[in-house]
């Protein structure tokens, strides 16, 4: 589950706010159990456990489903979340001059994957599935999602910079999640940036999601399959490569090539690598983020 610091969040926060249902979801994360279960295990009344039930249903933490019991079906409540990331707004900096660039997801310049791969737009996938050699499909151009299992895509994007002018910082952000054949939200990957041949580091997502539906996906898109991403940026300074703000490497501004005509964005899962989980990128009209691929570079 993505949040964000708005009102529209605020529900979820509501709902976390109660040290009864944080109990509940502890006691679900273990296994399925029905409102007589909790109510004995909390030592409160049913009638209690049930409305803080409906207060994590309504908000999507928790579900409910019938299965057979001994005496007929019973209703269990089973734990639908098992991740939370909370975005903040991003801190602007003023005192620089920026260029911006948006990529679309499909206007990569080379790649090389392995299934499951695939891509869609906003009707229809492009191509079969599973199957590498769509990726050279002129369709690809209108790609609002791709996925991949092991290897990479590359994208360009131009470099503005003139000799006169200092760069500062980069920054490059993604809605990006792992890729799993329909959906695990617990599928580790290690996702390596690569940018104008000076790798930046690996960063390891935490699963392929799908446990709410992405806000911006189209209606044909399966609710089984990844439904969004998490919304990462990627920054290189002259102190070194953090993501969200969280250290990546030691390589910084001084060791890219900065007088290249082209800014070359290279994401890769590596086939050696620990956790060979996939990628899934999300562009326009599908996750939960309005946006392509941001590039911007800072500079005096």
């Amino acid at each position: 589950m993505q949040l964000d610091i708005s009102e529209s969040s605020l529900a979820v926060y509501e709902a976390l706010a109660s040290e009864i249902r944080l109990k509940i979801i502890q006691l679900l994360s273990k296994q399925k159990m029905n409102v007589k279960d909790l109510a004995l295990e909390l030592n409160l009344s049913s009638a209690i456990i049930s409305k803080h039930i409906k207060k994590l249903e309504a908000v999507g933490i928790i579900k409910t489903e019938r299965i057979p019991g001994i005496s007929g079906l019973q209703k269990v409540s089973i734990l639908k979340v098992d991740h939370i990331d909370i975005n903040f707004p991003k801190k602007i900096y003023h005192s620089f001059e920026t260029f911006d660039t948006a990529i679309p997801i499909g206007h990569y310049t080379d790649y090389h994957v392995t299934p499951t791969c695939g891509l869609a737009d906003s009707k229809d996938f492009i191509g079969n599935v599973d199957e590498p050699k769509y990726f050279m499909d002129s369709g690809r151009m209108d790609a609002s999602i791709l996925w991949f299992t092991a290897g990479y895509v590359e994208y360009k994007t131009p470099n503005f910079l003139t000799p006169d002018d200092t760069l500062e910082q980069i920054d490059i952000s993604m809605e990006i999640s792992s890729e799993f054949p329909f959906s695990n939200d617990v599928w580790p990957s290690d996702i390596t940036f690569t940018l104008n041949g000076t790798e930046l580091g690996t960063w390891t997502s935490p699963g392929d999601f799908a446990d709410t539906r992405g806000k911006l996906n189209p209606a044909w898109w399966p609710s089984n399959l990844n439904q969004y991403g998490l919304l990462k940026t990627l920054r290189i300074t002259h102190h070194g490569t953090y993501m969200d703000g969280d250290p990546l490497s030691e390589v910084s501004i001084a060791d890219l090539n900065k007088t290249a005509e082209t800014w070359d964005i290279r994401i890769e899962v590596k086939p050696d690598a620990e956790n060979v989980g996939g990628v899934t990128l999300f562009g326009k009209k599908f996750g939960n983020h309005d946006q392509d691929i941001n590039f911007k570079a800072y500079y005096s």
